[in-house]
């Protein structure tokens, strides 16, 4: 089982965080939620895109970003954060076993200070013209890419 963990920066849509639930599971990596959350994190809100799954996956509920940098800090652990205004491509970036994957609020992710404290951040390459991919995807397409670099070499 590999030390990499996604953690979700105040979600907003419980349909989004329970698909990133089901993929957590599936990918056997960990999830750090930082609240407050934009809804009740509760197994009806997040079933319906979590399914069954949510019983297998492990999460852990943190008060607020302070007392997740300070656990994630003592567990000596990067924060590699998924940011529209990053200028490195998550694609050449050298992912480590034990990183925290960072993805803001889909309404407006993360604000200047929690950005300034990741380690890392990457972009997502798109088109020009377009603001964001869905934050689900978009947990998908870095774990993806970590898993492959540290799992499935």
């Amino acid at each position: 089982m590999t030390r990499l963990r996604i953690a979700l920066y105040q979600p907003d849509i419980p349909g989004n965080t329970g698909t990133i639930l089901r993929l957590a599971a599936c990918l056997g990596v960990q999830v750090d939620i930082i609240e407050p959350a934009g809804f009740v994190l509760s197994d009806k809100n997040l079933k319906r895109a979590g399914m069954d799954y949510l019983a297998s996956v492990s999460m852990t509920r943190h008060v607020n970003f302070a007392a997740f940098d300070a656990w994630r800090a003592g567990e000596n652990r990067r924060i590699v954060l998924a940011s529209t205004k990053a200028a490195e491509r998550y694609t050449d970036f050298q992912f480590h076993d034990g990183d925290v994957l960072l993805f803001g609020r889909e309404s407006a992710g993360v604000p200047d200070a929690v950005h300034d404290r990741a380690d890392a951040r990457l972009l997502i390459p798109m088109v020009e013209g377009q603001r964001s991919i869905n934050v689900a995807i978009s947990v998908a397409m870095l774990a993806g890419e970590a898993m492959r670099q540290i799992v499935w070499r």
